[in-house]
């Protein structure tokens, strides 16, 4: 598992994640979309030696975005952009990508949360619960990605168990027996503040 930080940068290895901070700050759904996806096609086209324009990402029905071209590579990706920060996984598989911004002024909304985790949460000491609500909320998104529902699955139907600041699993009864485990980590993001992403990829 890679984590980069250059859109130019190439991976030697798949999965990989790129974490790449920029200057914008998308203001609507759309403006959030476009950089994603203009950041995706310069990343993918490092990655396949290709000018950006021969890159074209498409969506399925459900949202979950796909590389139509160039076709046949195999590879599926996952999108999420944050405060100006844009996370790409590409990988062999299933995969999701998130990232979320850790407000320290904000109160997690406990019920959008599985009763395990609200227990976990309030367990921690208030000034450490922002970012371990970062950390579980970007886990799921991650997780929902991979699953191509988005959060048409509702977040407290399943489990993110944090291991420290660099791994998570997910306990979910519709996949009874399946292992899911994913990789986080926690980044300066310039101007834009401490932000929490999360990996993870399905068998």
């Amino acid at each position: 598992m890679l984590w980069l930080s250059s859109p130019n940068q190439r991976a030697a290895a798949l999965p990989a994640v790129w974490l790449v901070a920029t200057d914008h700050r998308p203001a609507t759904l759309t403006e959030r979309s476009a950089l994603r996806r203009g950041l995706a096609r310069t990343v993918l086209a490092a990655q396949f030696n290709l000018e950006p324009d021969a890159v074209r990402i498409e969506h399925e029905p459900g949202g979950r975005p796909l590389i139509a071209a160039p076709f046949g590579s195999g590879l599926q990706i996952s999108l999420a952009t944050r405060a100006g920060l844009v996370a790409l996984a590409l990988a062999h598989g299933p995969v999701g990508v998130d990232v979320e911004q850790v407000d320290p002024a904000s109160q997690p909304p406990l019920a959008a949360l599985h009763p395990a985790e609200q227990v976990a949460l309030l367990a921690l000491p208030p000034p450490a619960r922002p970012l371990a609500f970062a950390q579980l909320w970007s886990a799921k998104e991650a997780y929902v990605k991979a699953l191509g529902t988005g959060f048409r699955r509702a977040p407290d139907s399943f489990e993110v168990k944090l291991a420290g600041l660099d791994g998570f699993s997910v306990q979910d009864p519709e996949r009874p027996g399946a292992q899911a485990e994913g990789v986080g980590r926690i980044i300066k993001n310039g101007g834009h503040g401490t932000m929490a992403a999360a990996f993870i990829q399905l068998a």
